[in-house]
Order: structure tokens, then sequence, then C-alpha cells
């Protein structure tokens, strides 16, 4: 026998009858290494013959290895849960089953299986491989007791009794049992008892211990219960599928009676007519919902009147829609919500790049609602720039909770009606919305997505924003009342989230209603990411390309990104793709070809001259470079200052400025003059010249408070006839003794500087907060300087040496 070989055990080997169920038989010898392989919900047990699942591209390393070893055997160990990373060599049991390998799958099926045959348990002594393909030193115990001991042949005869007292309570497994008890004896008791335990339906911890027993009285001890406990089980369901079959029986009776009477009153022609019909389908509605008292009273009050009614007239059309609407709300009817953490993380990022802080926020509401155990009464506010996902995070909150979805546009809605239903009374007359949603959805806890609320309307016919109040406040919405209906609604179940692209828009007492989470825009690498995860596959399979067929390298997008999709979002990214793949399909027909490659070369022939040219801002004198915010986003703002003539003292504002933007550049034009010496300027210079402040793109309307230290700097870069000598961006509001005061929009702010790579930027002392709680990718190389007032604002500008030497 050679030292890779250990002898058999015959204690545990029967010799079976010819034929596909018979038990397995192990040779002579086995290896004292073997390949495993993990399998789920139960372990294999020694004479078992079934086949195993698996997956061949996982395991065919394996399979491989087996084949190559050339004794077709493997070892098969219970694994119940699987970690993300994969089987680890700690989850194996040390006792498995080694298993003869038939019929094992061939490389280019995708699902496959081989048949099993159960030879012998082993015990694993050393792991020689802890990565698939498994491969450990093992060795074969044995069964520990007499098997010709009185007592153990007595535990068999107890076996096979439990055993033949299941085949009347479990027809299922009826032949397959005759076939195999027709093969065992009490001479053999291990492998009886392994089969025995095989046998039922115990869970695979249960079953593990029993393989893991070495001793035979303990083990068959252990599988005797187990058969008690399944003759029960099998006596209970049998009990229960008696009664099922007795109530069953009545219910076909009363069925074939019934369509037996439609028969005889078709022939006799006393069929039912249709508001008999109509009755019983609102009847069959209504039967598994969950009314109201309030709501089961109106209806029964307007089924009544409906069995007045003649059918042509047409107060029984008005009565009938009503009903048709009213039974058709899911009243009480709630779906179940899946409050796992690790889906819903799972669920946002397979949908979404970026937005951490964002989908942390949303992480945090859901997981509110898992410890309080439901989620209701909240109304989530997106509000960001168009294209940045606020849509599809909404329908992402859906996928996680396991809700139904359901979406509608406000934008331009003039008409409260929309909202609140008509009265029945008019022709046509529809209820609300909501109602309709939850029809559609027929659950009463949806999460339904309220688009463009920040450009609802209003008209003579009502305000929609001010019936929006009922709709979205927790405190009523649980009693909304639908106009057409005219029954009390309960929409405090319902998940609520918005989207707007700017709250100014938003009347404040909705606004106050709503949790707002702002939505940024993406810098450029996110949008590398997602163009490469997200928007180029699905632009591949709406063109019908595959991906061997077009292919694009990170240099082509960052190049589409950087010079023709600026804007915070990624729907221009999505159309310029799309542009892309339109351009080469073209040429591939022209040139009969049959694959492509772009490549940042390609870009300008396909799109043509890029609209964006690498940015560089404006420098020179009395020029300073500021920060905004709008609705697309943030963006760069320079500003100029110029003295014009010195004939005579004036200020002229241009480009479009707002009233609040000119009121900041008074201020700041008082507040230099009145600090010339501080700044060391000339103590004359504003008392003879005409200045004259633009900020360029004068087509575009610009407004708010943020520009007032920018614009401050400008003049005093003209006064001094110094220029700013570094990229260098700021905001902050200015007061007339010199305060810098804190303003909005720094992420959109941040961002916008990152595009424009200017590294350095100057921010109000408050907004410091701000700035720290921006993710690290948007800090990450920002040398960021905090002001308190404009002295300080003016030694980051002009003399950072003299501060830094000064701090330290």
């Amino acid at each position: 026998m050679s030292e890779c070989e250990q002898a058999v055990d015959a204690e545990d080997v029967v010799t079976p009858d010819e034929g596909p169920h018979a038990p397995a038989v192990a040779d002579d010898i086995l290896p004292d290494t073997l390949y495993l392989m993990p399998i789920p919900h139960r372990p294999f047990f020694p004479g078992q013959v079934q086949p195993v699942a698996i997956n061949p591209r996982e395991w065919r390393g394996t399979l491989d290895a087996v084949g190559k070893a050339g004794h077709g055997l493997i070892g098969l160990s219970y694994v119940d849960q699987v970690e993300p990373e994969g089987v680890q060599p700690r989850q194996f049991p040390e006792i498995g089953c080694v298993v003869r390998l038939h019929r094992p799958p061939v490389a280019t099926d995708q699902e496959g299986q081989f048949l099993a045959q159960g030879v012998k348990r082993f015990r694993i002594v050393r792991w020689l491989s802890d990565k698939p393909p498994y491969l450990v030193q093992v060795e074969y115990p044995r069964s520990q007791g007499n098997r010709d001991s009185d007592e153990i042949k007595a535990y068999a005869m107890a076996l096979i009794k439990e055993i033949k007292e299941l085949l009347p309570l479990n027809p299922l497994y009826s032949e397959e049992l005759k076939q195999y008890l027709a093969n065992f004896s009490p001479n053999q008791p291990s492998l009886l008892a392994d089969f025995s335990a095989a046998l039922t339906t115990a869970s695979g911890e249960q079953l593990q211990e029993i393989l893991d027993t070495l001793p035979l009285r303990s083990r068959m001890e252990k599988v005797l219960a187990l058969l008690r406990k399944e003759r029960e089980v099998a006596e209970l369901q049998g009990q229960i599928t008696s009664q099922v079959n007795e109530k069953v029986s009545d219910q076909q009776r009363e069925f074939f009676l019934r369509e037996q009477l439609k028969i005889i009153q078709k022939e006799l022609g006393i069929s039912k007519d249709d508001r008999t019909s109509d009755a019983e389908m609102f009847e069959e509605r209504i039967k598994d919902l969950k009314l109201p008292e309030a709501t089961a009273k109106r209806i029964n009050e307007e089924m009544h009147k409906l069995s007045v009614l003649e059918t042509g007239s047409p107060e029984y059309g008005v009565t009938r829609n009503y009903l048709d609407w009213a039974t058709s709300v899911p009243w009480g009817v709630l779906s179940e919500d899946n409050l796992d953490l690790k889906h819903a993380r799972t669920v946002l990022d397979e949908h979404h790049e970026g937005l951490e802080d964002v989908k942390d926020r949303i992480l945090e509401f859901l997981a509110v609602g898992s410890f309080k155990g439901e989620i209701a009464g909240s109304i989530l506010l997106l509000v960001g720039p168009p294209g940045v996902g606020k849509t599809s995070i909404g329908r992402s909150v859906a996928d996680a909770l396991g809700r139904k979805f359901y979406r509608f546009s406000l934008g331009g809605m003039r008409d409260e009606a929309e909202i609140k239903g008509h009265r029945r009374t008019y022709i046509g007359a529809m209820p609300g919305k909501f109602v309709q949603a939850l029809k559609e959805v027929q659950v009463a806890n949806p999460v339904i997505m309220l688009d463009e609320i920040d450009k609802v309307g209003a008209s003579f016919q009502g305000d929609p924003a001010s019936a929006l109040l009922e709709v979205l406040d927790p405190e009523q919405n649980s009693e909304f009342l639908d106009h057409y209906l005219d029954l009390r609604v309960d929409l405090s179940k319902v998940l609520f989230i918005c989207t707007a692209n700017q709250l100014d828009t938003i009347p404040g007492p909705l606004l106050d209603r709503m949790e707002t989470l702002r939505l940024s825009g993406y810098v450029a690498e996110e949008k590398l990411s997602i163009a490469r995860r997200h928007l180029w596959p699905k632009q591949l399979q709406r063109h019908g390309l595959s991906d061997g067929q077009l292919k694009i390298n990170d240099a082509g997008l960052k190049y589409v990104i950087d010079s023709y999709c600026r804007e915070a979002g990624v729907r221009g990214l999505e159309k310029q793709l799309a542009r892309i793949m339109r351009k080469v399909i073209v040429r591939m027909l022209q040139e009969d070809e049959s694959r492509q490659r772009v490549g940042k070369k390609d870009i300008e022939d396909l799109l043509g001259k890029p609209p964006f040219q690498p940015d560089k801002p404006l420098r020179g004198l009395g020029v300073a470079t500021g920060l905004a915010w709008t609705a697309l986003g943030g963006a760069t703002l320079a500003i100029e200052s110029s003295q014009i003539h010195t004939l005579n003292r004036g200020f002229k504002l241009t480009g479009r400025l707002g009233e609040v933007m000119k009121e900041s550049a008074e201020i700041a034009y008082s507040y230099v003059i009145g600090h010339l010496k501080d700044y060391s300027c000339d103590l004359d210079f504003f008392d003879m010249s005409m200045v004259h402040l633009h900020v360029p793109e004068g087509a575009t309307p610009k407004d708010g408070p943020s520009a007032g230290v920018t614009m401050a700097t400008a003049l005093v870069s003209l006064a001094r006839k110094e220029r700013i000598k570094r990229p260098l961006a700021m905001t902050g509001e200015l007061t007339l003794t010199g305060q810098v005061l804190p303003v909005g929009g720094i992420r959109e702010k941040v961002i916008a500087a990152r595009r424009s790579k200017i590294m350095e930027l100057i921010l109000p002392h408050a907004n410091r907060r701000d700035f720290e709680e921006l993710p690290d990718y948007l800090r990450d190389g920002i040398n960021i300087h905090f002001a308190r007032n404009y002295r300080e604002v003016f030694e980051f500008v002009f003399h950072e040496h003299r501060l830094e030497k000064s701090l330290h």
C-alpha cells in the first residue's frame, strides 16, 4: 500500500443490488488527500446517491483537479452561509463525506450538477491549500461500538420500524424508501443510521451533528429522535391536509352548483342583469379590505342606492363610477418593508456613483425606520441641479425598501383639483392624483415621488401648492380628504419624496414640512466613473451594440467630460455618448467594419469642436475671481474693475446685476474708500477716478450677496495698482464694517473651483463647518483660508507670506 492511500474499514460498506438507487460501495483503498467542495442546506451521508447542483464556473478548477487525480473522489462538506468574499477554511466542519463523482458537468454548462455516491466519513487533519481548489490531508475514522451487540440490533430494528411507519404518511418518498429498505439489514447499523438521517427534513446543523457522531449507539439515538419528530410532523400534516380537503370539497360543490345555476338561468332567460353583476363585483373587491367604519358605511349606502336605480339613468353611471373608485382604493393593504441596511446600501451603491453624504442621510433615515419597526410620516425633498440623479435616487429608495413606486410631475400644475380631486357632480370628475396612485400600486404604503415641486403654478382654478400642505403634513395626512370620494384617506404610511432644482420658488409653509437633502453635482472623477459603469453600458444596449464592438478609453471620456459637458449633472454627458455611438454606427456601416475603438483624438471628428476650452481665469490689475451658486450648480465668476478717467469721481456697475448684488458692490466701494490707508492705497485715487466695475457674461442675470469680498478685492487691487499673482477664488458677504458673513452653496462652489482647477480658496470663517463636512475627495488638495473680516482676506490675497510668518 502506498503512502498516499489508506485502507477502508469495511464496517460501513454494503453489497448493493443492481439498480440506480443502490447504496454506494467504497473501494478498498481511499487517498489520504482530498479536494473539498462546500454544499449548502444539508450535509451528504455515506450510502447516499443523489445529484449535487453546483456553479461550474466557480468550481471548474476543483473538478479539473479531481479529474487529474484519477480516483474520481471528492470531499463534500456542509457550509451553511457563504461570506461575500467566498468560503473560508474556518467555515468547513471537521467531518465530511467522501463521494465518488459521476457524470460531472462539462465546461460549457452555465449551470450544472453531478451525481454523488457517498462512500465514507473523513476527518480533516491538515489544510494543504486554503484557496480554491481546496486540498486537505484526511483520515477516515471508524464507527465506534460493537455492531453485533443486541443493543445496536435493537436500535436498528427501531429505526426500520420508524421508517416503515413513515411510508403511508409521506407517499412522496414511498418508492425510494422501499428500494432502500430492501438493501439494508440490522447487520449494517452505521449505514442504516446515516440513511435514516438523510431521509428526514431536519436542519443542516442537526444533520451535521449526526455526521460528526462516531459512536454507533449515540448516533442511532439521535437519528431515532429525528425520525419520531418527522413522523409526528407528517401525522400533523395529514390532519391539516384532511381538513383542507374537506373545505375545498365544500367550496368546489358550491362552485359547481353556482355554475350550473348560471347555465340554467341563461337557458331560461333569467340571467343576472348588469346591476347585480356590478354589485357582486364591488362586494368581491371589498371582501379582503380593512375598511374604516365611516368608509364602510358610505360604501354600503352607495351600494343600496345602486340597487334601486335604473341602469339607464345618469345617476346610475355616477354612482357606479364612484363605487368603482371607492372599492379600488387599497384600504388597509400594506406591503412589508425591507429594513435591511446592508441591502439598502448595496442598492444605492449599485445605482449611484458618489453622493456619499446623500446616501448616508438616506441610510440614517432607513435606520430610524428599522429601529422603530416602520417608516411612516416622512417627506424628503431632494434639491439639486438637473441630471444629478434625484428621480433615480427616489426609485432606488423604493427598491431598497421593497415598496411599490409611483411618480408624477407637478411641473406646470395649476389646478388644485389635480391634488384633491373634483366634486363628483361635475361631468368627467375624477379623484386626485394621490387616490389614483393608490389605485395603481394597490398598497397603502408606496413610495410616491413628486417631481419638480418647485415648478408648481397657480391660476384662477386654485393653488396646488396650498393643496399640498395637507398632503405633506405628517400630522394631517392620516385624514386626507379627497373631494371626489368625500372620504378620509390615510396617507400617513406613504413615503413622499419630492424633487426640486431650487428652493426659492417653493412656498415657505410647504418647504417647512419637508426634510431637505442637497445633491450638489459631480466632479470630473465622479462623472468618469458614472460614464464607465452606467451611461456607456446603457447606451450600448440602447443602440444594439456589444461591449466588444465599440470601446472608448478613459482619455476619450475625460475629454468629453472636460470639453463638452461641464454641467453639474450627467444628462448632457449621456446625450454626447449617444451622439458618439450614432456617428460610429454610421461609420461602421459605411466602412463595413464590425469593431471600432474611440480615443481622445477621435472625439472632435465625432462631436465637432468643443464648446468649452480649458479654463483660464481672468488675471490682471483690478481683477478678482469669485464663486457663485446657480440652479445648475456652482460657477466661477470673474469681477473686473477699471479706472476709466480722472476727470471726476464716479462708480459705474454693469453685468446685469440684481438689486442685492448692486448693493454689495456699493458696500464694497464704500468700505474700500473708507479704509484706503489701512490697505496702503493712494488716498486720492477714488477722489479723482471714474471707476467701472463689471461682471462678465453680461447676458446672464446675477444676484446675491456672496460677491462682496470679491468686489472689494478687485477695487483694492485697482487702487494699489497690484494684480493678484496666483490662481485664487473667494466668496463671502461683506458688511460696511468689514465683517465677512457666511454664505450658502459651499459644496457647489468648491466643485466649481475644482472644475476650473483653482485649488486655493478663501471662505467665511462661519462656513468652516460646511467645508469640513464635505467628502474627502472634494477637500483633498484644496488650500483653504477662512476669514472673519476683510483684513484677513486682504492679507491672504496680497501678503500671504507675511500672514504665515505671523501665524507661526
